[in-house]
């Protein structure tokens, strides 16, 4: 790989690696398959002391062994969370054919984002220090638990020197981690380990959660999470995420690795939380910019994955701001929301669009909105149903999060890739 010598705008990150471990299915296939067919796997929160919790309805990733994905050594002193991003990376780093040079140490670097951290870790230790004492409580406490746990043991393990950072964010973290990995890659790193990941189904993380007035507290998994209907009661939780490798296009063509998608624009700006009105000028204004770094009309954008909250007023917020950004193409351009079948994943969340995203460029398939089936309410294309078969150039992803960020991501078709 090419060192830090070839710098500037005209270095863009491609699309390399992808590796997904979600509700949905554990490993790109797997997922890709569930999201085309629109498989709903939403179901009744299943883990221990979460029984008695007002939330009913997530989406938990089921038979995921973390000791076959992950080294011994490093789940001891790690979380749930950070289990899913190593066994993420390391799945995406494979898909990319990607490893360490020991020539050129700092030519890889990582960027994670993350909004809840290491709950269940946190949970267990604490229970150790209040029910035993302070010598029950393992050296590990310190770091498991911490946003940047991830990022740091995906560094040591995969032994990449190049920059590394952490997004302690709310749901647009998932997208703007490829913004930082982009900036990376301009300024000369060749190639970028990143997405997110989360765990935020422990008791404690639960009734944090509970806070949130958009949570959907329903029962019943097939109506729980909604968006963009007159059902609509907020969203389900879950846990999971994906991660990438993105690299400098001609790095990744001097190796011969094959592009899966191109990272093409992305924007972000914060309306705060003084209610879901204010996030329609905020999001659109991101729209607008990633579209301007894209050098992309609004009558190119060929689907749109959308931030779906599954609150009325969110849901309005959000599709006058596709309006108020994409013009008279609002109302053809396909939206799709994949999530509304495994739930919102926070930070993740945007990181498994943007998987979604990618996989639909590639195929040249919209996926459908699971479980949406009464009537949209809101002047926007939603699929469906069945999936549509349609070429696909570009997509736009949307990400908002509860606490007033707005993000956008343009992805664009690696040309001659479609699979």
């Amino acid at each position: 790989m090419n060192g830090p010598g070839r710098q500037g705008s005209s270095r863009r990150g491609v699309v390399t690696g992808l590796g997904v471990i979600a509700p949905n299915g554990i490993g790109t296939d797997a997922f890709w398959k569930a999201v085309q067919q629109g498989t709903s796997v939403l179901g009744r929160v299943t883990r221990e002391g979460c029984a008695e919790l007002p939330l009913r309805v997530a989406g938990e990733v089921s038979g995921f062994d973390a000791s076959a994905m992950v080294e011994e050594r490093f789940l001891v002193q790690t979380d749930r969370f950070t289990h899913f991003g190593m066994a993420a990376a390391e799945l995406a780093l494979e898909d990319a054919h990607l490893a360490a040079d020991p020539a050129n140490p700092y030519g890889v670097g990582v960027v994670t984002a993350a909004g809840s951290g290491g709950g269940a870790f946190g949970q267990s230790e604490l229970q150790q220090l209040w029910g035993k004492g302070p010598s029950h409580v393992g050296p590990y406490q310190s770091i498991a638990w911490f946003y940047a746990a991830s990022t740091g043991q995906i560094s040591i393990r995969g032994g990449f020197r190049g920059p590394c950072g952490v997004l302690t964010d709310d749901e647009p973290g998932g997208l703007d981690a490829f913004a930082h990995a982009c900036r990376s890659i301009r300024r000369g790193t060749d190639a970028m380990v990143l997405g997110a990941t989360e765990a935020p189904l422990a008791p404690y993380s639960v009734v944090c959660q509970l806070g949130y007035p958009e949570l959907s507290l329903s029962a019943e998994p097939r109506r729980a999470y909604l968006p963009f209907t007159g059902d609509a009661c907020g969203f389900s939780p879950a846990e999971g995420g994906a991660m990438f490798v993105v690299e400098d296009e001609e790095a990744a063509r001097r190796r011969g690795a094959r592009p899966r998608a191109v990272v093409a624009g992305h924007a972000s700006t914060f309306t705060g939380t003084a209610g879901w009105d204010r996030s329609r000028e905020g999001l659109a204004r991101a729209i607008e910019g990633a579209l301007a770094e894209a050098d992309c009309p609004p009558e190119e954008v060929d689907v749109v994955f959308a931030d779906a909250m599954a609150v009325p007023a969110a849901d309005r917020a959000e599709a006058l701001a596709i309006a108020d950004a994409l013009g008279p193409r609002a109302a053809t351009v396909p939206v799709t929301a994949p999530k509304s079948g495994f739930g919102r994943a926070y930070c993740a969340a945007g990181a498994l669009d943007a998987a979604a995203a990618v996989l639909a460029l590639e195929h040249g398939v919209v996926p459908p909105t699971p479980n949406v089936v009464s009537e949209v309410r809101h002047d926007l294309d939603i699929v469906t149903g069945e999936a549509r078969i349609t070429r696909l150039r570009t997509a736009l992803v949307l990400s908002r999060g509860l606490m007033g960020g707005n993000s956008a991501l343009l992805l664009r078709r690696a040309h001659g890739d479609e699979r």
